[in-house]
């Protein structure tokens, strides 16, 4: 296999841990999520490997209750993330969603890149003028910032993927992580896939953070329209239920 000079020689990411030992090797009860401790996560992480796409689903929208409620990081949010990031390659995530037909793999990953954007420099700054320290070696969303590289290496590979809403949101988390500084020669290839979520997404809110990544990184963005602020939170968004119902 070729490999493009933007890559050859870039750093090699650290592996993640195999999804089953995370499951097996968390203290979940020890760990604060929004509504107590984590003693019921494995239960719910196990259900994302269940046949039926509903329960999949289900299971992901009480995750983001659990471990990211009000867009926050909790103590278990990086198992979880972890364990989700561990099973992108699963069979299970080539189940499809009901009425849409969409891979579950690709709410996985938009998932992913939620989780990872309440974590970004964006929010991770704003946050920091109100509470001083947010960022200081050891709180519960340093340590969770310090697992982007790892949770990269598992998103990359869906960056080519043959369906189109797994590419995007692989992009969209791929752009997201890669704000973390051992991933900065990542950047001028995630730039293309930035591009590609700009000139097909339908979504403003990923187009948005592709935008911000492309400016961010110091490439020319004269061309494309600014988007429309909206108070606080403006990053890509995933409750995981959205699939549930029929299109009307």
């Amino acid at each position: 296999m070729n490999h493009s000079s933007s890559t050859a020689g870039a750093p090699r990411e650290p592996d993640l841990p195999p999804y089953q030992l995370v499951l097996a090797e968390t203290d979940w009860g020890s760990l604060q999520t929004a509504f107590g401790n984590g003693e019921c996560l494995p239960d719910v992480l196990a259900r994302l490997l269940e046949p039926d796409p509903k329960v999949q689903v289900t299971a992901l929208s009480e995750l983001s209750e659990l471990v990211g409620h009000q867009n926050s990081i909790y103590e278990a949010t990086a198992p979880v993330a972890l364990y989700v990031a561990g099973i992108l390659a699963h069979p299970a995530a080539m189940t499809l969603r009901p009425y849409r037909k969409v891979p579950i793999r690709a709410t996985l990953l938009d998932w992913l890149a939620s989780t990872a954007y309440d974590a970004s420099d964006e929010i991770a700054d704003r946050t920091e003028q109100y509470f001083p320290g947010f960022l200081t070696r050891g709180t519960t969303p340093a340590a969770f910032r310090e697992l982007r590289p790892m949770l990269y290496r598992a998103v990359a590979p869906f960056l080519q993927d043959s369906h189109e809403d797994v590419r995007e949101a692989a992009g969209l988390a791929a752009l997201v992580l890669a704000e973390h500084p051992a991933l900065a020669q990542r950047r001028d290839l995630l730039a293309v896939h930035a591009r590609r979520i700009l000139d097909t997404s339908s979504d403003d809110h990923n187009r948005r953070v592709a935008r911000r990544a492309l400016e961010a990184w110091g490439h020319d963005v004269t061309g494309i329209e600014p988007f429309q602020e909206e108070p606080w939170d403006c990053g890509p968004r995933s409750d995981g239920r959205g699939d549930l119902e029929p299109p009307f």
